[in-house]
């Protein structure tokens, strides 16, 4: 069952991970919308790439960021964003986020 639906805030973690892992580091600890949930995977790919034996599926979320917020720099239009495919264990909900 998947913990967060379409439309939810949520906030991708910033703990730190020293393997491998499928979150960019520019995006760790940003605020974003939750897209859609595309699919259940076979488990968290961090255990399974290190041989650590599955572990539970669990839902991956499309979540979308604002690219102002990702780059200060940015000087596209304010309503750009990127999309960006997010395992639910690097995942929290986030009550404050201003998401356009």
């Amino acid at each position: 069952m998947a913990r967060f639906e379409s439309g939810d805030p949520v906030r991708i973690s910033s703990r730190f991970e020293s393997r491998h892992h499928r979150v960019p580091a520019y995006a760790k600890g940003r605020a974003g919308v939750v897209e859609r949930v595309c699919t259940h995977m076979v488990g968290r790919p961090e255990a399974l790439a290190y041989g650590e034996g599955a572990t539970p599926p669990e839902p991956v979320y499309r979540v979308r960021l604002n690219q102002r917020d990702l780059w200060p720099e940015y000087e596209g239009p304010a309503h750009d964003s990127l999309e960006l495919e997010i395992f639910e264990h690097w995942l929290e909900p986030h009550q404050e986020a201003d998401l356009g």
